[in-house]
């Protein structure tokens, strides 16, 4: 593509490339070797989430080459730049997991920051872990700029005598080890075979929940969010990418135009339809209110209890990443729900024509069963339910994937603590009971601070053979891997005096994921008695990053927001 194509009066670029006042700016161009030609081509920035903490992330720098080569081959100067990730099954388990919402909401500003202060025409983002995924698309929307979303990829399966293994099991293998299930010795040979290479955790978790949706919702291209790290296929993705970026210039595509309610809807229903992570209930809010639409946590439960659950993925199926795209990527998923009336076919996406024009060319494959058919489903409620009730008035999260009809209730005594630790540490030492109802609290966005996962627990309390023999609620959330009736996100949470504060070791609480409801056998008078006398606490942050996040963020229900979003804007980035 001829960059003579482009008017650079219309771009961002223009405050930094353009006219005699411009000519220092220049300069520091030429200092970076880029030629007369380059500066006044549309310049792209190029952000990727790489970093060394941890496999999910550590081929995206290389992955960027291939986008930044696709870029120059249609005409653009691609800027490439970085931003942080927090990798959370290294933060999993500590005080570092409060660290890992936060990095959301740090992504999307940094690379709003850095796409600002340098004029970049276009965007395209790669991600690899749970948050940066979100991140990244909320810049992408948040901005307004040309974009496409690239994931780096999924880790492939590990191999223990014999059985496909992910981190998932390494987190049960703690639980097993506890109880003296498992040695010394074979926890040390599954922690060195269960992650094999580059690429993030291969089930159905978060990551991947999250590259599903970005082919959903039309900002990644299709069959791109499926293939593994290390597949030499990536390469030809992220070229396409870098290419394709370009004529989203040329005509003028922007994100807003991709991201509509439609499309978020059609986001939600991959996600029940692939028995994906709770997490989803959290991130496609926070999206949407980058633009201005209104999809809380309720309007995301509603797609849920409609659509019908349809992967046969990890952690309650059978499969895995790199299994689902060797059956025909996220595509043969979508093209099963578009064909049974499930999804929006008249969205806009990247490749510039409609999710209905994507799927025409896409075949169904009966020679595979990771997918169902969307009329003949593993079930035929969603993977995932919304609560809500006494006890979470501001709504909360099941992921029900795998579990029987018979697990979809349960009633039982609260055992409260006010840490995950405080929890963790009782199911170390095998201090609760069959039936109990296991409850972590002030862990939400505000009070925890941060909205830690509570994976180590819940992993824990599989590896001990209960899984499915107590329940656990939280403000806090869940990881994608965690399995059991756990439910999240409980709102509102304890630190602003929820209802979930005010409970006592002993209340009756009943959980139904078949009616969506979440309650505590207590009278409106007796928690209104027990708020009267309850005083908030004080959290260990008093100064930085997380402290300055607890001071903004907002309630889970409507995605953990720390800014107005579209209420507030004055201008879009792309229209300065």
């Amino acid at each position: 593509m001829d960059a003579r194509n482009f008017d650079k009066k219309k771009l961002p670029s223009r405050y930094v490339t353009e006219g005699p006042a411009r000519a220092p700016h220049r300069s520091y161009l030429y200092a970076m070797g880029l030629t007369r030609e380059q500066i006044h081509q549309p310049l792209v920035g190029v952000a990727s989430c790489w970093n060394e903490a941890a496999p999910c992330n550590i081929s995206l720098m290389r992955q960027a080459q291939a986008v930044k080569k696709g870029v120059s081959a249609a005409g653009g100067t691609p800027r490439e730049f970085c931003t942080i990730t927090v990798t959370d099954g290294i933060a999993m388990g500590h005080q570092g997991m409060k660290s890992s919402l936060v990095s959301r909401d740090l992504i999307a500003d940094s690379v709003e920051l850095t796409m600002r202060g340098h004029c970049y025409d276009a965007l395209v983002g790669l991600a690899g872990c749970d948050k940066s995924l979100p991140g990244m698309m909320m810049s992408m929307v948040r901005l307004n700029v040309p974009s496409i979303f690239i994931y780096g990829g999924s880790i492939l399966p590990g191999n223990f005598r014999g059985q496909q293994v992910t981190v998932q099991d390494l987190f049960e293998a703690v639980g097993k080890h506890s109880v003296g299930d498992m040695s010394n010795e074979d926890l040390d040979e599954l922690e060195s075979v269960a992650c094999p290479s580059a690429g993030a955790c291969g089930a159905q978790f978060t990551a991947n929940t999250m590259a599903t949706v970005s082919e959903a919702i039309g900002l990644a291209l299709p069959y791109s969010a499926g293939a593994p790290a290390p597949y030499e296929i990536r390469d030809r993705f992220c070229m396409t990418a870098g290419e394709m970026v370009m004529d989203l210039i040329a005509r003028n595509i922007r994100p807003r135009d991709i991201v509509t309610l439609k499309s978020l809807e059609n986001a939600a229903t991959v996600v029940a339809a692939s028995g994906g992570s709770t997490n989803a209930a959290l991130h496609l809010p926070a999206i949407a209110h980058e633009c201005g639409i209104k999809f809380d946590l309720f309007d995301v439960a509603e797609i849920f209890k409609r659509t019908p659950y349809i992967a046969d993925l990890k952690p309650g199926g059978r499969y895995v990443a790199k299994d689902m795209f060797e059956a025909g990527g996220i595509p043969q998923l979508m093209k099963t729900l578009l064909d049974h009336g499930f999804l929006h076919g008249d969205c806009m996406t990247v490749t510039g024509r409609t999710i209905a024009e994507n799927m025409e060319q896409v075949k169904w494959n009966s020679h595979q069963d990771v997918v169902r058919p969307a009329n003949k489903p593993l079930s035929p409620n969603g993977g995932v339910v919304g609560l809500k009730g006494n006890l979470a008035p501001e709504g909360a999260i099941v992921k029900v994937a795998g579990m029987t009809t018979e697990q979809l209730k349960f009633s039982g005594p609260a055992r409260c603590f006010d840490t995950e630790e405080e929890c963790f540490e009782c199911v170390r030492k095998r201090g609760y009971k069959q039936g109990d109802v296991l409850v972590i609290r002030y862990e939400g966005p505000r009070g925890g601070p941060g909205m830690r996962e509570m994976l180590a627990t819940t992993a824990a309390l599989y590896g001990q053979g209960m899984g499915d023999k107590v329940a656990l609620i939280t403000d806090g959330r869940f990881s994608g891997a965690t399995r059991g009736f756990c439910v999240g996100h409980v709102g509102p949470e304890a630190a602003v005096g929820g209802p979930i504060a005010l409970l006592q070791d002993g209340d009756i609480i009943d959980l139904d994921a078949i009616n969506g409801t979440l309650s505590v056998r207590l009278s409106a008078d007796e928690l209104a008695a027990r708020h009267a006398s309850w005083k908030p606490r004080t959290t260990d942050y008093g100064s930085g990053a997380i402290w300055k996040y607890a001071q903004v963020v907002g309630p889970a229900v409507n995605g953990a927001v720390t800014h107005p979003g579209h209420a507030g804007e004055t201008h879009v980035y792309a229209d300065i």
